[in-house]
């Protein structure tokens, strides 16, 4: 019997990280056939060219697709788009996947999107049906639902979501969240283990990751400042910082960072990655998520770990009470935070309302891309509800 194709695509160290343990099952299922292709910040020594860490975790990569181009503003985000639809359909016209798989939504996964729907090829979307208000990312998310023909959403009110927009209830599947999902199985770094590797204390440290709010007309430098401003009021914290995506701006944004950091070298470090594992051990022992990062929305609570969620890109999102949202000034920060590390924070909360879970997650994803009947799936039916 001939094996069903299911062709992954990862273009970001954080989306890698979720869909992992998915490719990993994918590979060891005998009645599938894993394609594995690698684009976008992957593929960018800029961003840390974290293929390498695909490549050290066994993978083999079917193929490398560049489209990053070396301006962020908002006409090289689009013409990277363009470029993506140029190169991946010539790439998926050769591989002939029976389905392709991408998360989230980041613009190279619309131009994925794009192109598997031209070309008549299944595709599967995880982590559809969620709102961010304050970013670019919330339009390409609905927009890769509707061209999306199986969906894996992180709970119940995201499926609905899916729904709502028309499509088949026997095709949106909630089952939870990745994120979740490596937290709850993985065998996290000591404390010894990453004190070593930062080459400094994280007893009272915090974690730091600020993307930019690609719908804002703000200015991003004047956001990162008053951020970094607000962080230099806690001169008795350690940080750690993740620098951001390769969105528009977002090389200002790390510029910035770098310098901050070469300022304050001896409390501040800053990385491109740091990898799944050692991303979710520190912040495991943070004292607080502060960004405007989807970590500090979705595996931040499950570790009981305060955010501090900055401004309006996570604006609609399912959020835990663990989460303090405030403004994107340094006042309003200061205030977050200070209310964050107060002694008794997360224990204040008689139950936690987390907003997601994932035991099975990866599991349930490729059991059902395994079984799942392709049939007529191409031919979309609108549902009224």
């Amino acid at each position: 019997m001939q094996k069903k194709k299911i062709c992954v695509v990862t273009g970001t160290r954080a989306e890698y990280g979720l869909l992992k343990r998915i490719i990993k099952l994918i590979q060891v299922e005998d009645k599938l056939q894993l394609q594995l292709l690698v684009t976008g910040m992957h593929l960018s020594s800029e961003f840390g060219y974290t293929v390498n860490e695909i490549v050290e975790d066994g993978f083999e990569i079917n193929e490398r697709v560049e489209i990053l181009l070396s301006s962020d503003t908002s006409v090289g985000m689009a013409k990277s788009v363009a470029l993506g639809i140029l190169e991946f359909s010539t790439v998926f016209d050769r591989m002939k996947p029976d389905i392709i798989v991408i998360l989230g939504d980041r613009f190279e996964m619309l131009a994925v999107a794009q192109t598997a729907l031209f070309l008549k090829i299944p595709l599967a979307h995880i982590s559809g049906g969620e709102i961010t208000e304050g970013a670019i990312d919330d339009v390409i998310r609905h927009s890769i639902t509707k061209m999306s023909h199986i969906h894996f959403p992180a709970n119940e009110e995201y499926r609905n979501r899916i729904i709502q927009l028309g499509e088949q209830p026997h095709l949106v599947f909630n089952v939870g969240d990745p994120g979740v999902e490596n937290i709850k199985k993985m065998d996290f770094l000591t404390k010894k283990e990453l004190e070593q590797f930062f080459n400094m204390s994280i007893e009272k440290m915090f974690i730091v990751t600020y993307h930019p709010t690609t719908l804002q007309t703000d200015d991003a430098s004047r956001q990162i400042k008053q951020l970094l401003k607000a962080i230099d009021y806690f001169k008795d914290y350690n940080v750690i910082i993740t620098k951001g995506n390769a969105d528009s701006e977002g090389r200002m944004i790390n510029e910035i960072i770098d310098e901050y950091a070469l300022l304050n070298h001896e409390r501040v470090k800053v990385y491109t990655s740091l990898g799944s594992l050692r991303y979710l051990s520190t912040l495991k022992y943070a004292k607080a998520v502060i960004g405007n990062s989807s970590s500090g929305i979705v595996e931040a609570p499950i570790l009981e770990i305060p955010t501090v969620n900055i401004g309006n890109r996570q604006l609609g999102r399912a959020k835990s009470n663990t989460i303090i949202d405030c403004e994107n000034d340094s006042r309003s920060i200061i205030h977050a935070i200070s209310r964050a590390v107060e002694p008794g924070f997360i224990e204040s909360f008689k139950e936690l309302d987390l907003q997601y879970d994932g035991d099975s997650t990866s599991e349930d994803i490729v059991r059902i891309l395994k079984n799942i009947d392709l049939k007529n799936i191409i031919q979309k039916k609108f549902y009224d509800k």
